[in-house]
């Protein structure tokens, strides 16, 4: 079975390819978008940012060691324009609970910030969510394009029995989960204006 690290190494690895166009960034291996990009009028979804959100988090992309008892998970994605067009140095910010579904609310454990690379890729080594009462399993994030609006939404986990319950779940935000020997890895591609 591949390992969190082979995964993220073929992301890192392999060029977008930009639908429509014809062509790769780079090269000419094709790695598949999520479901929003290439439908020239669907950005991702805004959601709310909830009540723990705490600014000026540092940057980092290794929240996992804020939490060694979590099962890890490996966030990936690329952050592209309603043209499928690579944003660089666009701002990600993540902030979640922790495996038994607290929030550390007086410091920066698993929250942090980012920026995407020339080719719009982001990524984190961090653990899945444990939940809490009332919402379902998520992520929550701001993305912002230089110069752009900031994006706040959240990312959820395919086939969680809460997800019917929850007020403000909704399925096109949800991750491309992938399971390894050593964890799980998640895709999510954000399309911005």
């Amino acid at each position: 079975m591949p390992t969190r690290r082979h995964f993220l190494i073929s992301f890192v690895a392999t060029p977008i390819v930009l639908p429509r166009l014809g062509h790769a960034a780079g090269g000419s291996v094709e790695l598949p978008l999520t479901a929003n990009c290439g439908d020239d009028d669907d950005l991702t979804p805004a959601q709310t940012e909830g009540p723990y959100f705490t600014p000026e988090s540092p940057e980092k992309k290794d929240f996992a060691s804020d939490s060694p008892g979590g099962e890890r998970m490996t966030l990936v994605g690329y952050v592209l324009t309603k043209d499928c067009q690579p944003v660089e140095k666009a701002l990600i910010e993540l902030w979640h609970a922790d495996e038994t579904g607290t929030y550390d609310n007086n410091g920066y454990k698993l929250r942090g910030h980012q920026f995407t690379d020339a080719e719009g890729k982001w990524w984190f080594e961090t653990i899945v969510p444990g939940l809490y009462p009332g919402r379902t399993r998520h992520y929550h994030v701001k993305v912002q394009r230089p110069g752009g609006n900031v994006l706040t939404t959240q990312l959820y986990f395919a086939d969680e029995p809460d997800n019917r319950r929850d007020r403000i779940f909704n399925a096109d935000l949800l991750l491309d989960i992938k399971t390894t020997s050593d964890g799980k890895f998640g895709r999510y591609d954000f399309i911005v204006a």
